[in-house]
């Protein structure tokens, strides 16, 4: 007997579609947030007023020199605030593994392909492009990266009804594709490495790792541990933000019997608003703010090296992510779901190029001692993302309807016991339920047709005699 066709995206389980939707509301309104903060850079690096004080701000330098910690605030926010934004997505990948999809090797093949095409291409189209226009390669790793925080702030604007299982594909994505970005960070942006440094950074790592393992609680054991580890890792030569994913990665994610939640949960519930609502916003507000004007933005689409990463947010995104699942589909002989068509798989993809705190983290990091490249390539960032946006806006839009459909057969809970129907259709219990709904309805239908049945014949009757007294 053949085995079933495994179907591609999906309706999710009741559990996980309860955790994808707690945490793209979450990250929907703090990518609101991440809107405002660029808008709020760009008009304050660009209006002339503003200009000289938004680099006087972006350039203050503050912190413990004798701890190597006198930074700029733009380099708090870019190696400080985003520890918190990888803190957070070290544990949702943890959960992933553990208790989420990419716990199961054939539900992991697809995002975690989609997730490698869909940077692989885009480095890919970075690196033709400046092959070809004789420019710098540094920045290869600049379009590989997606912000789902961006992403989801894009839904939220355009109000699609996009479906549950396509949100979730997004979200895993995303994290998949933050821990390859984050490997890539660690391999190919790490120069002079301080051992002694490294060393400390690993040693409170395991302090951290060995009271987690004995259940040690309270937060003041625990903020102040992660402040060390957080300055050795920076101070290693290392980008800081990996002390902030290896903790995350170090949170047990599974539940035991006696608990509503894992550890990592709870923490990841009192932490996500932090850094979606803080962190990654004031990170854009001190790296988005470019100056932009028509010859700058014309110098986008003619230097190799912005061309390559507008073109790599743009093409590669779309074209990698779109690649991979039809390949995944494909050789794992599996179909998409009924309810959807590939149409809806390139618009998320083309969704997926929208890649800007990475994005920009990247930039600054490959063309550190460059600053007029730097602003060029932020500025294309911000292009290519703008540009993806649309697109996906546009091709999101034409299947709105369809989408707000199948949202809405999701969400439909006529028995009214906070279940969602459609998780409820093989349960006895619900049909008895929706049976004895009907027929009070019935009931009340019944009573009404009686009572309306008799005021007409009360007219009708009434009627008649007065016509009797007339012909009288």
């Amino acid at each position: 007997m053949p085995a079933p066709t495994r179907k591609v995206l999906g309706r999710l389980s009741l559990p996980e579609r309860t955790f994808v939707a707690n945490a793209l509301r979450t990250e929907t309104v703090g990518g609101v947030l991440l809107l405002a903060a660029a808008i709020t850079a760009l008009i304050w690096a660009n209006v002339p007023a503003l200009r000289d004080s938004y680099a006087s701000v972006s350039h203050h330098h503050l912190g413990p020199a004798a701890l190597g910690l006198d930074l700029s605030v733009a380099h708090w926010a870019a190696d400080g605030l985003l520890a918190i934004f990888f803190f957070v997505a070290g544990i949702e990948l943890k959960r992933e593994l553990v208790a989420g999809d990419l716990k199961d090797p054939r539900a992991a093949a697809l995002p975690v392909v989609a997730a490698l095409c869909g940077m692989a291409v885009p480095a890919l189209v970075y690196t033709l492009t400046n092959l070809t226009g004789g420019g710098s390669l540094s920045g290869w790793a600049v379009p590989t990266a997606t912000d789902i925080a961006f992403a989801l702030a894009v839904l939220a604007v355009i109000g699609t009804w996009l479906p549950s299982a396509l949100r979730a594909f997004l979200l895993t994505l995303a994290v998949v594709d933050d821990l390859f970005a984050i490997l890539i960070i660690a391999v190919f942006f790490t120069a002079d490495i301080d051992f002694a440094a490294l060393g400390g950074a690993a040693a409170g790592l395991a302090v951290f790792w060995v009271l987690l393992r004995k259940g040690v609680r309270g937060w003041y054991v625990y903020v102040p541990l992660a402040l060390v580890i957080w300055a050795l890792m920076y101070n290693s030569g290392v980008h800081a933000t990996i002390a902030g994913v290896a903790m995350g990665l170090m949170l047990r994610c599974t539940r035991r019997e006696d608990e509503d939640h894992s550890p990592g949960e709870r923490i990841e519930h009192l932490v996500r608003p932090l850094s979606a609502g803080l962190a990654v916003p004031l990170f854009a507000l001190f790296s988005a703010g470019v100056s932009v004007s028509g010859g700058a933005l014309g110098d986008v689409f003619t230097r190799p090296e912005t061309l390559g990463v507008v073109l790599g947010l743009v093409l590669g995104k779309a074209i990698g992510i779109f690649g991979g699942t039809w390949l995944t589909a494909r050789f794992t002989r599996a179909s998409l779901s009924d309810d959807l068509a590939w149409a809806d798989v390139f618009a998320v993809a083309t969704l997926a190029g929208i890649g800007f705190t990475v994005s920009l983290l990247i930039g600054e990091l490959a063309f550190d001692g460059d600053a007029a490249l730097t602003d060029e390539v932020k500025a294309a960032v911000l292009v290519g993302s703008l540009t993806a946006a649309t697109l996906a806006t546009v091709l999101l839009k034409l299947r709105n309807a369809k989408y707000r459909r199948l949202y809405e057969t999701e969400e439909r809970d006529e028995d009214h016991d906070g279940i969602p129907d459609v998780y409820e259709e093989d349960d006895p219990a619900y049909h008895l339920r929706m049976a004895a709904i009907h027929e009070r309805k019935a009931a009340e239908h019944r009573r009404i047709a009686e009572l309306k049945r008799a005021e007409r014949l009360a007219e009708v009757t009434g009627g008649a005699g007065e016509d009797d007294d007339r012909r009288a």
